[in-house]
């Protein structure tokens, strides 16, 4: 979803140039400009979550284009040739990450965000009690608005406005910076691992799941994610990304037209997770002929190692499939295809 800002702050447009986003990391902190938005929306955020289903309730989104002054929506996911216009978000491949987020300097000005214009103009940025707080956030949304926030500051973040009276100095939550003293202020960020991190991923269905269009996401992750492959044929393949939403893919059962899957995971770094840990798990009953609800999450088993080669549905060895022209002419022709299908049935 494109985010909903609340009301305006920046840098000037020289403290932001507009390509500074190499491998769209920051393993140490950046300073930006923050505004806040009220909530992922329905049924699912950009990233393929529902807000429910999220780690956290204290959320951010990153910028989808990198493009001071220019307003254009370029398509999404937005193509190789436009690299050089990709905001953080990097096409979804920073979803379900973790970010350290410090509190900056307050705006005394007009701090609307106008595209092409400075952030905090006919004032001054001034510290005040609230500088230093500290509050960890995951990324779960993009923002691609056609606003000076979403354009013109490649380290712009959209805070969930839940989570802003929540950052913590010296211990304790600040309580009161929204809505008296917050004017969109600076912050500082970088990526870090998952705090405290236990436990495995979290795997759903999405809406409109199926065993054709087997839509995923996946969460509860210890350094996001890249990819996702998935077995079948006797072989892993790299499955497709919904869109840009970067935890959720596309699959295929294990065998043609089942409801079986399995699926190994790599984060950020393009690294097996959990040493290449195989996750076994099927569209629950619950689901039908397809998911209705945005989000089913689904329980699954583990294995490590060569995934053996899974038992084929049993077919009919008497099918036959046989294919000849009938009739041709310049530029088309007729064709019969004859299947015999023999006594038993067939799946799929």
């Amino acid at each position: 979803m494109f985010a909903v800002l609340g009301v305006g702050a920046w840098l000037t447009l020289s403290q932001a140039p507009a390509q500074a986003l190499t491998a769209f990391d920051t393993p140490a902190p950046v300073t930006g400009n923050a505004t806040w938005f009220s909530g992922l929306g329905g049924p699912y955020g950009g990233c393929g979550m529902t807000q429910d289903a999220l780690e956290t309730q204290n959320f951010v989104a990153l910028n989808v284009y990198d493009t001071p002054g220019d307003s254009t929506f370029y398509q999404r996911p937005m193509a190789a040739s436009l690299a050089s216009k990709m905001g953080m978000w990097n096409n979804g491949h920073n979803c379900g990450r973790w970010v350290q987020v410090s509190i900056g300097d307050y705006c005394a000005g007009l701090n609307d965000g106008a595209l092409g214009q400075p952030f905090c103009r006919n004032g001054s940025w001034v510290a005040d009690k609230y500088n230093g707080a500290t509050l960890n956030m995951i990324v779960a949304d993009s923002c691609g608005d056609s606003n000076g926030w979403c354009r013109d500051d490649p380290f712009h973040l959209d805070l969930s406005r839940s989570s802003l009276n929540l950052f913590q100095l010296n211990g304790v939550a600040v309580g009161d910076m929204d809505p008296g003293s917050w004017n969109n202020r600076h912050i500082s960020w970088k990526f870090i691992p998952a705090p405290s991190y236990s436990g495995d991923i979290q795997v759903g269905f999405l809406q409109g799941a199926q065993s054709w269009w087997a839509a995923i996401a996946v969460s509860h992750l210890a350094n996001g994610i890249h990819g996702i492959e998935y077995y079948a044929n006797s072989t892993w393949t790299a499955a497709t990304m919904d869109g840009d939403m970067g935890q959720a893919y596309i699959l295929q059962p294990l065998v043609a037209g089942g409801t079986n899957f399995q699926i190994r995971v790599r984060d950020v770094t393009d690294t097996l997770i959990n040493g290449g840990r195989v996750y076994s798990f099927s569209l629950p009953a619950s689901c039908g002929a397809q998911c209705s609800p945005a989000y089913t999450q689904v329980s699954y088993t583990t294995s490590t190692g060569p995934t053996p080669t899974p038992t084929p549905t049993p077919t009919n060895s008497a099918c036959t499939a046989t294919y000849q022209t009938s009739n041709s002419w310049s530029g088309g022709f007729q064709g019969q295809v004859t299947v015999t299908a023999g006594t038993a049935a067939i799946n799929g």
